[in-house]
C-alpha cells in the first residue's frame, strides 16, 4: 500500500469534494448551518441504536469520573454541544484483547474512566473546524487531541483520505451529525499520553539533540509539574449557570466561572537532529554545546566560562531554556491568527503589520516574539521582523524561524502536561534577537501576560452562542445566562505575574469582533482593585511603558499607576473620552500629514495617543472593512504610563490601583505597549501610527 501524506491539514479536509473515499466520509458533513439540527437524534441515542457501538456504550455507563457522579450517557443525551470519538466493538475487543480480557465487564472502573473520557470532547468538531491539528479544547480528561491525514491509495489507483486521531487512531466514519454534536468512529480505542514533556520528547527520535541537552542541563527537571495541588475554587462556579456570578461592565453582562483545576503545562519548540546537521553541521551534543557559546557568550560575556550545565547562567541551559515557554500553546493560539481562514485577522491592516505576540521563555530574563505574516511566507514564525515577506518602515527584515503546523508533523505532539513543535531554524536570545529583532515597539496583549490565562483556555474562548451567531457570537445583553458573555475568573494567589488580593475581581474576557478590544478580548479588572503585574522583560535599555484601553463608560474607574511602586503622575480617570482627556482630533479634520505629525507629537509629550492603525473593530463577522479603525476612535486611546530602565537581569512591574470607592466600577485591560527610546525619541525616524 501507498501512502502520501497531505501536508496540510485543511487542504486535505477540502480535498473529500474531488477524493474517492473508501474508508473516511465527507459527504455526511450537512454544512455548518445545520451541525446543531440535522437530526432528532443525540448523541447518546445515536450510539445506543448502533449496535457496532453497544461495548463503548457500557463503557460509558461504567464510567463515573474521579468524584464518581458522572453520568455520561446522560450527558450525552441532553442538550450541549460534543464531539464524540466511538470505538467499534472490534476495536474495544482488540483492546480487551490486549489485556488478557475478555468483556467489559472484566475491565477495572478506572479503565472505563480513562477510556470514556478521552473519548469525549465537550464542544462541537467536524474535521473541518480543525486547521493545524490539534482539537482546540481539551477532552474530558484535559488532554489535548491531535488530528491527521494521509491519502492511501485505493482500487485502481484511486486514493482514499484517511485520518487518524493521536496518530493511530484511524476514523472510519467521519462527521456524523447528532442534535448535540458530532460523532467519529474510530478504529482503535483513543489513549493520550501520561508523560510529561520531557520524558515525551525523549520517545521522538527526531529530536535526539535538544533531548540530550534537556537532560544534561537538568532542564527537565523544571518541566515536571502539572497541577496545582493547593487551588481550590470554593463555592464559586466552574460553569456559567450562576446567576450569581452575572459580572456588569460596560455596556452588557459578563458570566464568570472558574476553572475546576489551575494546571501547569508548558511549550517547546524542536529543531529536528536532520535540521540541526543540515544547517549548522551538529551531529553530537558538543556540536550543539559549541553552537550554545557561539551564540551566547558575546552576549554575557561575564558567564562564558561556568562550566556547570545546570547553572541557569551556562550557555547549553540558556540555548535550551530559550525554546521552552512555560504555558500551552498550540500552533494556532500563539497568535491571534486563530485558524487557516482567520475571522479575527481580517480586523488587521496586515499590509502594514504583520500580527505578532511576545513570550517570556524559560531562559531568566528573556523575551521571544512569535508573528503570523500575510502573503506569501504566511505562517507561524519565532523572532521575525518585518511586514508580509518585505522589511519594516525602517528598512529591517529578519525571517525568523518557522514553526511548523502540528498536522505536519508525522507524531503526536501533545502530552500531560505540554506540547512541542518543529521549527526549521535555531532560536536564541542572541546579539540578532535582542538588538536587531526586539528593537522595536512591542504590544503585549493582557491576556498573554500570564500563563494560567492560556493553559486555561481562557485567552481565545468564544462566546457562550457562539455556534449560533457563528465563531465570534455577538455579545448579548438578555438575562438568559446561556446567551451571557461566558468568561473565565482568575482566583487571587493562582494567576502567575499577577499579585493581588481578594478585593479584585478579574476575568478573561471572551473575543467578540465588534467591541473595541485589541484582538477580540480582554481582561476584565472590578472591584477596589490594587494588582501589580509583572512587566515582561525585555533587552537593556531605557523603555516607555504604555496602556491601550477603552474609555468613555461611566462604569470606568479611575486609577493610580505606579512602576516599580513609584508613582507616575496623577490618577487617570477612564470614564471621559479622549476629546475631554487630551483634546482628541481625527486625522480627517487635522487635515495634513504636517499637522497630524504635530498633533501626534503635542499629545505624546502630555502622555497620550491615539489607538493603534493597525488594527479595526468590525461591525460584522464579515470583517474590519466594515468596521472603526482604532485611530479613529475617541474612545481606543493608549496612556503614557511612564519610563522604566532594563538592566536585562532585574524584574519590573507596573501596579494599578482604584481610587474610586466602587466595587462595580472597571479598568479595561487590553494591552501593554513597551516601546524602546530609540523608537519613541528617534531623531531619524517618527515612531509609526500602526
Amino acid at each position: 500500500m501507498k501512502i502520501f501524506e497531505f501536508k496540510h491539514l485543511a487542504v486535505a479536509v477540502l480535498s473529500c469534494a474531488v477524493l474517492q473515499f473508501g474508508l473516511v466520509s465527507c459527504s455526511d458533513d450537512p454544512g455548518v448551518e445545520n451541525y446543531y439540527t440535522s437530526t432528532s437524534q443525540y448523541a447518546a441515542d445515536y450510539l445506543q441504536s448502533n449496535g457496532q457501538f453497544s461495548q463503548y456504550v457500557q463503557i460509558l455507563e461504567r464510567a463515573t469520573g474521579e468524584k464518581g457522579n458522572l453520568r455520561l450517557i446522560q450527558l450525552l443525551g441532553s442538550y450541549g454541544a460534543y464531539t464524540v470519538f466511538a470505538p467499534t466493538n472490534d476495536a474495544i475487543n482488540t483492546y480487551l484483547a490486549s489485556k488478557g480480557l475478555s468483556s467489559v465487564a472484566e475491565l477495572p472502573k478506572e479503565d472505563c474512566d480513562t477510556i470514556a473520557l478521552n473519548s469525549i470532547i465537550e464542544n462541537a468538531y467536524f474535521t473541518t473546524d480543525v486547521n493545524d491539528g490539534t482539537y482546540p479544547e481539551t477532552n474530558m480528561l484535559d488532554q489535548y487531541l491531535t488530528i491527521s491525514s494521509q491519502s492511501e491509495e485505493g482500487e485502481g489507483g484511486v486514493p482514499n483520505l484517511v485520518m487518524y486521531v493521536n496518530t493511530d487512531a484511524r476514523i472510519i466514519h467521519a462527521d456524523d451529525s447528532v442534535s448535540n454534536g458530532v460523532v467519529h468512529t474510530i478504529n482503535k480505542v483513543l489513549f493520550t499520553s501520561t508523560e510529561f514533556i520531557s520524558d515525551f520528547l525523549e520517545k521522538d527520535p527526531n529530536c535526539t539533540l535538544y533531548n540530550a541537552a534537556l537532560k544534561a542541563t537538568g532542564v527537565d527537571l523544571l518541566l515536571t509539574d502539572y497541577i496545582d495541588a493547593s487551588y481550590s475554587v470554593g463555592s464559586d462556579s466552574i460553569d456559567w449557570t450562576n446567576d450569581a456570578l452575572v459580572v456588569p461592565t460596560a455596556t452588557e453582562s459578563d458570566n464568570v466561572a472558574y476553572p475546576e483545576k489551575r494546571y501547569y503545562k508548558f511549550t517547546m519548540f524542536v529543531c529536528t537532529d536532520q535540521v540541526l546537521k543540515d544547517k549548522y553541521n551538529i551531529t553530537t551534543l558538543d556540536d550543539l554545546r559549541l553552537k550554545a557559546h557561539e551564540l551566547y557568550d558575546p552576549m554575557y560575556p561575564d558567564d562564558k566560562n561556568i562550566t556547570d550545565e545546570k547553572d541557569r547562567r551556562n550557555a547549553l541551559n540558556r540555548f535550551i531554556s530559550y525554546h521552552i515557554l512555560d504555558r500551552y500553546a498550540s500552533y494556532y493560539s500563539l497568535t491571534c491568527v486563530d485558524g487557516a481562514q482567520s475571522t479575527l485577522a481580517i480586523n488587521w491592516n496586515r499590509r502594514k503589520w504583520d500580527i505578532s505576540d511576545w513570550y517570556e521563555t524559560m531562559m531568566p530574563y528573556s523575551i521571544l516574539k512569535c508573528s503570523f505574516p500575510n502573503g506569501s511566507q504566511a505562517g507561524l514564525y519565532i523572532n521575525r521582523r518585518g511586514v508580509q515577506s518585505r522589511a519594516d518602515e525602517r528598512g529591517v527584515f529578519v525571517r525568523g524561524a518557522k514553526v511548523m503546523p502540528t498536522s505536519e508533523m508525522g507524531v503526536t505532539n501533545t502530552c500531560l502536561n505540554g506540547i512541542y513543535h518543529y521549527i526549521d531554524d535555531i532560536i536564541a536570545y542572541d546579539q540578532n534577537t535582542q538588538q536587531v529583532v526586539l528593537n522595536e515597539r512591542l504590544r503585549i496583549d493582557a491576556s498573554t501576560l500570564s500563563p494560567d490565562f492560556m493553559t486555561s483556555e481562557a485567552r481565545g474562548h468564544y462566546t457562550k452562542s457562539s455556534y449560533e451567531n457563528g465563531k465570534y457570537g455577538l455579545y448579548d445583553q438578555t438575562t438568559n445566562h446561556t446567551n451571557r458573555n461566558t468568561c473565565l475568573g482568575f482566583k487571587a494567589g493562582f494567576v502567575k505575574n499577577f499579585k493581588y488580593d481578594n478585593n479584585t475581581h478579574l476575568h478573561v474576557r471572551p473575543r467578540v469582533l465588534s467591541f473595541w478590544s485589541y484582538q477580540g478580548d480582554e481582561v476584565t479588572i472590578l472591584g477596589i482593585f490594587d494588582f501589580k503585574v509583572k512587566i515582561p522583560p525585555v533587552p537593556v535599555g531605557t523603555y516607555e511603558l504604555r496602556l491601550f484601553t477603552c474609555v468613555e463608560f461611566e462604569s470606568r474607574g479611575i486609577i493610580q499607576v505606579y512602576i516599580d511602586d513609584i508613582p507616575q503622575g496623577i490618577p487617570f480617570d477612564m470614564r471621559p473620552g479622549g476629546e475631554v482627556l487630551f483634546g482628541w482630533q481625527s486625522d480627517s479634520k487635522l487635515g495634513d500629514e504636517d499637522a497630524i505629525a504635530a498633533f501626534d507629537k503635542s499629545i505624546h509629550n502630555l502622555g497620550w495617543m491615539k489607538g493603534p492603525k493597525s488594527y479595526y473593530s468590525a461591525s460584522s463577522e464579515s470583517g474590519g472593512a466594515q468596521g472603526s479603525c482604532f485611530r479613529d476612535l475617541n474612545r481606543t486611546i493608549r496612556k503614557v504610563l511612564g519610563t522604566f530602565v532594563s538592566d536585562g537581569k532585574t524584574d519590573h512591574y507596573v501596579r494599578f490601583q482604584q481610587k474610586l470607592k466602587s466595587t462595580t466600577n472597571a479598568m479595561n485591560f487590553d494591552f501593554l505597549e513597551i516601546c524602546p527610546s530609540s523608537v519613541y525619541n528617534n531623531e531619524y525616524y517618527a515612531e509609526d501610527r500602526w
